[in-house]
């Protein structure tokens, strides 16, 4: 049969040779197709998102009931009780996950499933069908006030309520005396909690300082990390880890922990929300401005807030590291402080990034050590 030819007419080049209007491989006229950036989220709109504490109440799974018949078939009377037992319910499991941050996705409710009833013909109702959970690492888990579990690796899980046992169905009751048992039970109802959910950032070390010390800036000098960065004290309202990787495929997990303040164990500024995020922390890196005069006060204040929150949390592995060296006020004041402490001062400046190769030897060794004790204790080390 007779088609239309499809006419194609070729688009003429402009004067002075220049590319068509239209074209699919001139990489100038094409589309950009590049993959939108997430937005970037300010530090204050960021508290929304980060919750590190959470009521929940859980509730198991009901059991099934048991099955209540007779078999019955045709040329067989009293072919005696058939009925099944109930499934049991579904517990109700915590379960530590390294991709979770932030208790924010935890619901204040969960339920498990329920066991399907017994059926007739000795069948048995279905299990329920277990509800986990998702949590961050370094979640403590508390009823009453009392801690029941403490999530601290990746994987590990917590039964937070368990199911009802399933229901027995006559054929459980059959015996020699009674041969034809009526009797069945009910599915016994699920364990009923109310938890407590605390999160502890889990980090190998922890930036311990007071507001504009510079810690946002000297993990973001380290790591991959982007904490807010202001001029304005309490900059970082939230804690922020940061990945400190070696050549030899070691990951040093670093916590920029929100800047304390003199009263920070009496609830005073950001209080003792932020200060039990301190330990989890294995070794400390204390961040001096030493820009400001007498700046060894700032590190007797720092332990003083960490021994009366924690007895003996001052006494952690620890460097004090000494940030704006760039200034002139810095370099005078830095031989000060090395005659009043006793510990390592690193000089640095995390603006510049001088004296930078010397923090990350340091943290190193700290590291090495960290993983050298816990292994000669039986325990296997923290890993990122």
């Amino acid at each position: 049969p007779w088609r239309p030819a499809l006419l194609l007419s070729p688009v003429p080049l402009p004067a002075g040779g220049r590319q068509p209007t239209f074209s699919t491989t001139c990489a100038r006229c094409s589309k950009n197709r590049r993959l939108r950036q997430k937005r970037v989220i300010s530090e204050r709109k960021l508290t929304r998102y980060f919750v590190d504490r959470r009521k929940v109440r859980v509730v198991g799974g009901q059991g099934g009931g048991g099955g209540h018949s007779f078999y019955s078939e045709p040329r067989k009377i009293f072919g005696g009780p058939d009925g099944g037992n109930g499934g049991d319910g579904g517990h109700v499991i915590l379960k530590a996950d390294q991709q979770m941050k932030s208790l924010s996705s935890v619901l204040p409710f969960y339920q498990g499933f329920h066991g399907e009833k017994g059926g007739s013909k000795n069948c048995y109702g279905a299990n329920g069908a277990y509800v986990y959970v998702k949590v961050p690492v370094g979640t403590l888990v508390k009823e009453d006030g009392k801690v029941v579990a403490d999530l601290t690796q990746h994987g590990e899980e917590y039964v937070a309520a368990y199911g009802g046992a399933g229901g027995k169905g006559n054929r459980f009751f059959l015996s020699n005396e009674n041969r034809a048992p009526t009797l069945f039970t009910p599915g016994e109802p699920g364990q009923e909690r109310v938890l407590h959910l605390e999160l502890k950032t889990t980090a190998h070390a922890g930036l311990v300082g007071f507001p504009n010390a510079g810690k946002s800036s000297l993990l973001r000098a380290i790591s991959s990390a982007k904490p807010a960065v202001a001029a304005y004290p309490f900059t970082t309202l939230n804690p922020h880890v940061g990945i400190v990787r070696y050549q030899d495929y070691e990951q040093v997990a670093v916590a920029d922990i929100p800047g304390l303040i003199k009263g920070a164990h009496q609830n005073r500024g950001l209080g003792m929300a932020f200060l039990r995020h301190i330990e989890r922390c294995h070794f400390l890196l204390y961040v001096v401005d030493l820009s400001v005069s007498q700046p060894w006060i700032q590190l007797q204040d720092l332990k003083y807030e960490l021994e009366r929150y924690k007895k003996g949390l001052s006494e952690r592995p620890c460097v004090v590291i000494g940030n704006k060296i760039d200034l002139a006020q810095s370099r005078i004041n830095l031989p000060l402080l090395k005659e009043q402490i006793g510990d390592r001062v690193i000089a640095l400046s995390a603006l510049t990034g001088d004296n930078l190769e010397e923090l990350f030897l340091h943290l190193r060794e700290l590291y090495d050590t960290y993983v050298k004790t816990e292994q000669s204790r039986g325990q296997s080390p923290v890993k990122w």
